[in-house]
């Protein structure tokens, strides 16, 4: 079994993909979605569907559900993490993420990256485009359905490498969980260096 995992600009297009995963009968149990929240645009609905939920604090609402949302999207849960800010969740990483939130992961957001099987030289620019308002798809795998699912996957992914260098040009030396957030997303996030 592997595990591939694809960054986003934004929510929209990993829940897009999400959908696209789901329809094509990879198990809602092997996908998980992290997306920035920093401007409360994603809204989640409490357990009792008041529409309340809100990213307050770690682990709140982890579980909620996005009304009129099917498969893993329901299971959407707001989170507060280190150096992130706040993030909806879902999925298998969802609990490695609280234990990142609660500082109970080893490096934190990267470790819980790591340990869900993103590479370690590659998990600082997933945290950096996950704190820059971006999303993260994660997916596990059979090495028989590995092509079919990286072909989902790739469509509107993130070319990891050309993003690394446009935030190199700019400034950007590695995640840094002490950075303040969230970003200021009227400004371009990928070709301006951001002020900390």
């Amino acid at each position: 079994m592997a595990t591939l995992s694809r960054l986003y600009d934004d929510y929209e297009t990993a829940s897009t993909v999400v959908r696209a995963l789901e329809n094509a009968g990879v198990p809602a149990g092997d996908i998980s979605l992290i997306s920035n929240n920093a401007e409360g645009r994603i809204r989640t609905s409490s357990a009792d569907g008041t529409g309340t939920g809100d990213a307050a604090g770690a682990g709140a609402g982890v579980g909620a559900m996005v009304g009129g949302a099917a498969g893993l999207l329901a299971g959407l849960g707001m989170i507060a993490i280190p150096g992130i800010g706040p993030v909806v969740a879902a999925g298998w990483l969802a609990s490695t993420l609280v234990g990142a939130a609660a500082g109970g992961a080893a490096g934190g957001i990267l470790g819980a990256l790591s340990e869900a099987g993103i590479e370690e030289s590659d998990a600082p620019v997933y945290a950096e485009g996950l704190r820059r308002g971006g999303a993260i798809v994660t997916v596990r795998v059979s090495d028989a359905d590995r092509l079919r699912v990286e072909n989902l996957l790739d469509r509107s992914s993130v070319n990891l490498p050309e993003r690394a260098a446009t935030y190199r040009s700019a400034g950007w030396t590695g995640f840094d969980p002490a950075a303040p957030y969230p970003v200021d997303r009227d400004r371009d996030i990928l070709n301006k260096p951001r002020t900390f």
